[in-house]
């Protein structure tokens, strides 16, 4: 196995990381295109790309990540819902290869579920809900919950409210604007400050990513944002990545003094409308059992968390954090102990 800094690679690495995607059903989600990748590095975090070849000097995978001293994270990470190496089905990877050129670590928290190598070192799963939403809003309703089909109708009722109560209901499906994602990005860092939450944008590289996302147009891959306004109130908005047919929701917001519109479902609603127009049919919501991703869900897959590591130590370390953090969410000390949780995040670079 080699490694190359992202800018280093060839056609020859592209168009094996091209072939290898589109062969396997498990990586069409948009963090796997190389388009994400692209766009994480020249947003000024670095990333490294490990590729590994057969005898014959054929690629047969390729793993893109962030050295941070002598642990390998997913590219993109913490922000990556979808993890793990470019490679076709069934084919073989060894995990403990990336332990080289200085790596004594590679953890991930959303790696894809189904790579067989990873095995002894997965130490939980948690699922991932998506949408269905082939066939657009009919499509879905056909497939949604009744808690889903529920909230979808209250959703077009609340539309009809808020015109009354505030003007006109505009939606766009696809909105390059910088104002607005200045927007979006603090209503989501308000919600960060509400909640307790470490601030997803506090590091400059992550907002030059969106930014760069939001630029980039590619028939197969690219960012998108999509803005819901009642009057000239903006009321919610999402800004998320897709390639090809699948689209995944990845910083969602709204406006808290609209909260009793539940402005969230309004937006969802919308893009499950729009989504046929734009050749979508799945929306993936990323991991997690909030509640409306659980009422909302056609389906969800499975993605895993672990650390792939020779050392004993390491592993030990990876447990007390686990259960600390696992601690934590229950707790109804949970916003206390989130400080704790991030200090064993910092031990474990």
């Amino acid at each position: 196995m080699r490694w190359l800094a992202f800018d280093g690679l060839g056609q020859r690495e592209l168009d094996a990381w091209h072939r290898l995607r589109t062969s396997n059903p498990a990586l069409d989600s948009p963090y796997f295109h190389p388009g994400f990748a692209a766009a994480v590095h020249a947003s000024g975090r670095a990333v490294h790309v490990a590729v590994d070849e057969d005898d014959a000097g054929e690629i047969r995978a390729l793993l893109p990540g962030h050295r941070e001293g002598s642990t390998l994270r997913p590219v993109g990470w913490p922000g990556a819902d979808f993890q793990g190496p470019i490679v076709q089905p069934g084919e073989s990877f060894s995990p403990l290869a990336l332990l080289s050129a200085g790596v004594r670590s590679f953890e991930f928290d959303h790696l894809v579920d189904g790579v067989a190598a990873f095995e002894p070192w997965i130490r939980s799963r948690r699922v991932s809900p998506y949408l269905d939403v082939s066939g657009g809003l009919d499509g879905y309703l056909g497939r949604a919950s009744k808690s889903g089909r529920d909230n979808i109708s209250q959703a077009r009722r609340r539309t009809a409210k808020a015109e009354r109560e505030l003007g006109p209901v505009k939606f766009q499906m696809d909105v390059v604007d910088e104002e607005l994602l200045r927007q979006l990005v603090e209503l989501k860092r308000d919600q960060y400050r509400a909640t307790g939450a470490r601030d997803f944008f506090a590091e400059a590289d992550r907002l030059n990513l969106l930014h760069r996302l939001l630029r980039t147009r590619g028939r197969d891959f690219g960012g998108i944002m999509s803005t819901l306004h009642a009057g000239e109130n903006l009321i919610a908005a999402h800004f998320g990545i897709r390639a090809d047919s699948v689209l995944h929701w990845w910083f969602p917001v709204y406006a808290p003094e609209h909260s009793k519109l539940a402005p969230g479902w309004m937006l969802l609603r919308e893009l499950i409308v729009a989504a046929p127009a734009l050749g979508i049919d799945r929306i993936d919501l990323g991991r997690g059992d909030d509640e409306y991703k659980r009422r909302a869900k056609t389906g969800e897959s499975t993605v895993c968390q672990g650390i792939v590591t020779r050392s004993s130590s390491r592993l030990a370390l990876r447990k007390l954090g686990d259960t600390v953090v696992a601690r934590a969410k229950s707790s109804a000390l949970a916003p206390g102990l989130r400080r704790v949780v991030r200090g064993l995040r910092n031990l474990r670079r």
